[in-house]
């Protein structure tokens, strides 16, 4: 029983560890969006959809568990790694970073009112104002 009991709290503590994240788009956006379109709207190399319309990437704030699985995951740059480039970006004037938000909810939020914004949150706020377009 005591077993049972320390199997049960350590799986209700890793839980959170096995969270999906997902990328959004607005539900309206009806572009074709591959994970490597993703990757190359985050660094500034594509700013638009596939459709032609404005993308407008939306990340969350520096130092946040989650944004740093996303560059890892899908930047293929560590958080030094991806400040640095867009420190050097904004310098040379070629490019303007995400914009940064503190919650996953607040991504959500602009994702679901704005049709040219993209974004990622964790899978379980995903609802019918945003479309999934890949996951970490």
């Amino acid at each position: 029983m005591k077993t049972l009991l320390v199997m049960m709290a350590c799986l209700l503590c890793a839980s959170p560890a096995f969270a999906g994240y997902v990328v959004i788009v607005n539900a309206g956006n009806g572009a074709e969006v591959s994970m490597s379109d993703v990757k190359k709207i985050y660094l500034g190399k594509k700013g638009a959809f596939s459709n032609g319309e404005n993308a407008i990437p939306i990340t969350l704030s520096e130092g946040d568990a989650v944004r740093g699985q996303f560059n890892d995951g899908v930047l293929n740059k560590n958080e030094g790694q991806y400040v640095a480039y867009w420190s050097k970006m904004v310098f040379t004037g070629n490019g303007v970073p995400p914009r940064e938000v503190a919650t996953m909810q607040e991504v959500k939020d602009l994702v679901a009112k704005n049709p040219s914004t993209i974004g990622f949150i964790d899978e379980s706020l995903v609802d019918g104002s945003v479309k999934v377009v890949g996951s970490f």
